[in-house]
């Protein structure tokens, strides 16, 4: 029993984890400056490209203006134009489809011959200049802009002109698609599309505010509750009072009888307040973008004129590194945590934080961007030492050699020599030199 009691259970949880409040103080590629846009290289991290809506700034004629230039001609401009309408009927028209299988065709054919062709590319396909020449006659087909007639072109040519017009006509339908599915979206959603194309991002507040606008439209000014809201709503936006204030005028308007009235006049005015804020939040990002285009386009200037005279501070950069550093500077082709691309350096920093940490690396990196004077010193200081360690093994090198080939250890002190036995020469006159 006694065992039973000391016995530990252990229980297991389910515990949620967010990296990105983990990992929302260390520094990556969002802290990093980038250009507005590059051509990128598509990969499994990037976004699709950023969609052209530069027709949301065309202004579209009325349809009422439309129709009366139409009735404005002449009746003898009517009748030709009748009868060019009863002209373009009875000619027989082509549908997208036939023109596509044409151009099918048409490539294979021109394929087909260029492989038949001199090594020159002078092989000519009879009879394709005539189809083409109604086609481009018809609209159908756009020729190219140079004076070569088609009777002269050769396969090569004609492979050359059809892939450009397949080309374009695959542009077309993407330039279009975007207009087509933004008519028919709301108007909220048009509103909401123009933001975020422009870089907007505080979604949250900007569907708070269009909401806001549609409860005040859709007001019923008809029941004393719509009328009451309306007028409380104008009389605050415009600085009437304290809320107390505006309560109590609420209340005079209703017992005088005038409260209707009154949020008929305040509605069209408190409308048009309430697009005015829409219209302002726009702008305010319409703004950003700008001025994050111009950041941009600074960016990519200076760092330009800071590697083009291939020095860096009192180091000289050779062409290859200094190619590898504005290309790693300005170009965002790497995939990033964040879900966007991002240049060299952020790619780095990443790097060498989460995927293959380094740590020693990242240090020495924020030690020379916080202390670059005193990680320069520290440098050379390590250099200097280094210099005079080798030239201090190279003296002693020298001497060693020095001392080998002279055969023997140099004798640092003469020994002392004890006082040999002598004789003295004889002074015999004859002794014979």
């Amino acid at each position: 029993m006694a065992n039973e009691a000391n016995m530990e259970t252990t229980s297991v949880e389910k515990v949620d984890i967010n990296l990105d409040e983990i990992f929302a103080g260390a520094p990556g590629a969002s802290s990093i400056t980038l250009p507005e846009e590059e051509v990128k290289k598509p990969n499994v991290f990037s976004r699709g490209e950023k969609v052209d809506l530069a027709f949301l700034d065309e202004e579209v004629p009325e349809k009422e203006e439309v129709e009366n230039e139409d009735n404005s001609s002449t009746p003898e401009e009517s009748t030709d134009n009748s009868v060019q309408q009863e002209t373009k009927l009875k000619e027989p028209s082509v549908t997208a489809d036939e023109v596509d299988e044409i151009l099918n065709e048409g490539l294979e054919l021109a394929e087909e011959e260029e492989g038949k062709s001199t090594a020159k590319g002078r092989r000519r396909i009879e009879g394709m200049s005539d189809v083409f020449t109604q086609m481009i006659e018809k609209g159908e087909i756009v020729p190219f802009d140079d004076d070569k007639e088609l009777d002269d072109y050769s396969a090569k040519d004609w492979k050359e002109l059809i892939q450009a017009n397949m080309d374009e006509r695959a542009n077309k339908v993407r330039r279009e698609t975007p207009k087509q599915f933004f008519d028919s979206l709301p108007q909220e959603l048009q509103v909401a599309a123009k933001y975020v194309a422009d870089g907007g991002q505080d979604l949250k507040g900007l569907f708070s505010t269009l909401a806001q606008v549609e409860e005040t439209r859709s007001t019923d000014t008809s029941t004393v509750e719509g009328q009451s809201q309306v007028v409380r709503e104008y009389l605050a936006s415009t600085g009437y009072g304290t809320v107390e204030d505006i309560e109590e005028e609420i209340e005079i308007w209703k017992d005088l009888g005038k409260l209707e009235k009154q949020a008929n006049k305040f509605k069209p005015k408190l409308d048009k307040m309430s697009e005015a804020v829409v219209a302002r939040k726009l702008q305010e990002q319409e703004m950003k973008r700008e001025q994050q285009q111009k950041a941009s386009e600074n960016y990519m200037a200076n760092v330009y004129h800071t590697l083009k005279e291939g020095t860096l501070g009192d180091m000289k950069v050779n062409k290859k590194t200094q190619s590898m550093l504005y290309d790693g500077l300005v170009n965002p082709s790497y995939p990033s945590i964040s879900g966007q691309n991002t240049n060299l350096l952020g790619h780095l920093l990443e790097k060498y934080q989460f995927v293959e940490p380094n740590y020693t690396l990242v240090s020495e990196a924020l030690w020379l961007l916080a202390d670059p004077n005193g990680y320069k010193d520290q440098l050379k200081t390590k250099g200097t030492n280094a210099a005079v360690e080798a030239t201090v093994r190279k003296l002693k090198t020298a001497q060693a050699n020095k001392q080998a080939s002279s055969g023997g250890e140099p004798k640092t002190q003469a020994k002392a020599r004890s006082p040999k036995r002598t004789l003295p020469r004889s002074n015999n006159i004859f002794r014979k030199f």
